[in-house]
């Protein structure tokens, strides 16, 4: 069910829909050149409006080298002419708008390919005005404290520059030179950059690398006073300017640093979760949800009154592990074996179906249990059907292989001879095309696809509930079930997940506040009897319910208060 039109004009629209994350270069080919662009979006709006997502994250798609995915820019005001022009942009916005859909892009700030014209200018020449927009070094020494994104491919954070007769800070690869912060017109041009994009009809932004932007001698050079600043500033511009356009924080930190990107709703509207996420996997390893329930507990209640934690389970990046200790990565390891060359940097480059065992049913599970959590949930494009990786190919391309739309040898991709074509199609017998597509999951009731898709709307038939802040946990003891009501004014639903391997039963009392009379909104996984206001279930392995409950009405005055316990 796609958003009503009042859903899109609320300035929360967020929290009410799915974001479905797709790299243009790997979704569909429209031309036969063997690379996916912005006509091939355009003609598959249809099978997202069918997935059940009510918003679109596009993967940059502005003019770069593309030695790190479009991350490098090359041209801020530009469409890649690989995958197509502005107005095939505007196309893909309006078209998806008159779906109900919104669209957002990536705004990358920390940095920009060492082929911009900003760059070239500045390293060929002292006097350049953009000689100030980088950070120069006749040692290379400074700001030793600040971490390495990448120390598998970089030694250190400078390097020398022969044309320039200097050194030059790099946060991530040495192609990609770190923009100076402490230069005033480098502030001006990224909101002008913003500006540009949502004047042709962006609905907002997921900002990439927010910790970067400022450097300090003897910091770690993240997440400083300054960089909260500036996204202070950008976030008051597009209030001012666009209302209802939201920025979405990538800060991959500690608990209390993420944290800090709402800034009490004046910076990021939704803050992608990365301190919850290895948890999901870590509660399968253990049979215990409680890691997640716990971590709930202490971070939504930081979240403001116009904010959300946006949950995601995979994405186009390795699957980081920086934020849990040795002994739980040694934990992750154990559980989930890793062919060699997996991992990468600091995480796993592997895709939630092959990384989970080819389990439809694990796969399910966590992904109903982010689209249960009070936030924005994320979907990684191909998820929905289970798709598998590409380990052989370099870094992080081994979980952005083409799109697999049928099982035919071009998987419905492209018709462009494959040697052409940016990545190669996985060829695991097991999530290779003919055995994961899209076309065959879409004949299938049984298949991944149909029920990711029934979840979906499922949610979006209870937006009102699961699109609120509202949030209870269960305290279930030692049980390998995870908890919790969402409230809502009328009715609330009752959310379990089971994390064991086998079947697993249990009683729980009902809140005063609500009929014992339990409404299952999927089918399958439970068996449930309610006797008195005990409300009595077994799941089955892996399995997951959302049970409603309609609530009673306040008593009068000097009756028993209805409030939940």
């Amino acid at each position: 069910m796609a958003p009503t039109e009042s859903d899109l004009r609320s300035p929360e629209w967020f929290r009410t829909v799915v974001f479905y994350e797709l790299s243009v270069r790997s979704f569909a080919d429209s031309n036969a050149d063997g690379i996916g662009d912005l006509p091939g979006v355009l003609q598959k709006l249809d099978y997202l409006t069918d997935l059940g997502v009510g918003a679109l994250w596009l993967l940059p798609f502005y003019r770069s080298p593309w030695n790190d995915d479009g991350y490098d820019i090359s041209g801020h005001y530009e469409v890649d002419p690989r995958l197509g022009t502005i107005d095939d942009l505007d196309r893909v916005v309006e078209a998806a708008h008159g779906r109900g859909l919104r669209v957002i892009g990536d705004l990358v700030t920390n940095h920009i390919s060492s082929e911009h014209p900003w760059f070239q200018s500045a390293r060929k020449d002292r006097a350049s005005p953009y000689r100030s927009w980088f950070l120069w070094s006749d040692t290379g020494t400074e700001f030793s404290r600040a971490r390495r994104i990448f120390p598998d491919y970089e030694t250190s954070n400078w390097t020398f520059d022969e044309t320039a007769g200097q050194y030059y800070f790099h946060r991530f690869f040495s192609s990609q030179p770190d923009l100076n912060y402490d230069t005033s017109e480098v502030h001006t041009e990224m909101q002008k950059v913003a500006r540009f994009w949502l004047g042709h009809g962006l609905d907002g932004f997921r900002c990439d690398a927010a910790p970067y932007l400022y450097k300090r001698e003897g910091t770690s050079c993240q997440s400083l006073p300054e960089t909260h600043q500036f996204w202070r500033d950008m976030r008051s511009m597009i209030d001012a300017e666009f209302p209802g356009a939201v920025l979405v924080s990538e800060a991959n930190q500690s608990v209390p640093e993420t944290v800090a990107y709402f800034d009490g709703g004046r910076e990021f509207q939704m803050v992608l979760h990365f301190p919850i996420m290895p948890n999901f996997y870590l509660a399968l390893a253990e049979s215990n949800p409680k890691r997640v329930l716990d971590i709930l507990k202490a971070t939504l209640p930081s979240v403001p009154p116009d904010g959300a934690w946006a949950y995601f389970l995979r994405n186009h990046d390795e699957l980081s592990l920086e934020q849990v200790s040795e002994e739980e990565k040694s934990l992750f390891f154990r559980y989930f074996p890793l062919p060699p060359g997996a991992r990468v940097h600091n995480g796993v480059r592997r895709r939630l179906a092959p990384l989970l065992g080819g389990d439809d049913g694990s796969v399910l599970l966590l992904t109903a249990l982010m689209l249960g959590l009070p936030g924005s949930p994320y979907l990684y494009y191909g998820d929905e059907i289970g798709m598998g990786d590409r380990i052989d190919l370099p870094d992080r391309d081994a979980v952005r292989t083409p799109m697999q739309w049928d099982g035919s040898p071009s998987a419905g991709f492209s018709s462009a001879p494959p040697e052409r074509w940016t990545r190669p199609l996985v060829t695991d017998p097991a999530f290779a095309p003919p055995a994961r597509n899209a076309a065959d999951q879409e004949a299938s009731t049984h298949s991944l696809l149909w029920r990711t898709r029934t979840l979906l709307r499922v949610r979006a038939s209870h937006a009102n509930v699961f699109g609120s802040t509202g949030f209870e946990g269960i305290d279930l003891g030692s049980s390998p079930v995870l908890g919790f009501w969402r409230p809502g004014e009328e009715y609330r639903i009752l959310c379990l997940y089971n994390f064991a391997t086998e079947p697993s039963e249990g009683a729980l009392p009902l809140p005063d506040a609500v009929w014992a009379s339990p409404i299952e909104l999927l089918r399958g996984d439970l068996s449930s009897t309610v006797s008195g206001h005990t409300f009595r279930y077994r799941l089955a392995p892996r399995g997951f319910s959302w049970t409603l409950f309609l609530s009673r009405r306040p008593r009068s005055a000097g009756g028993r208060s209805a409030s939940v316990r």
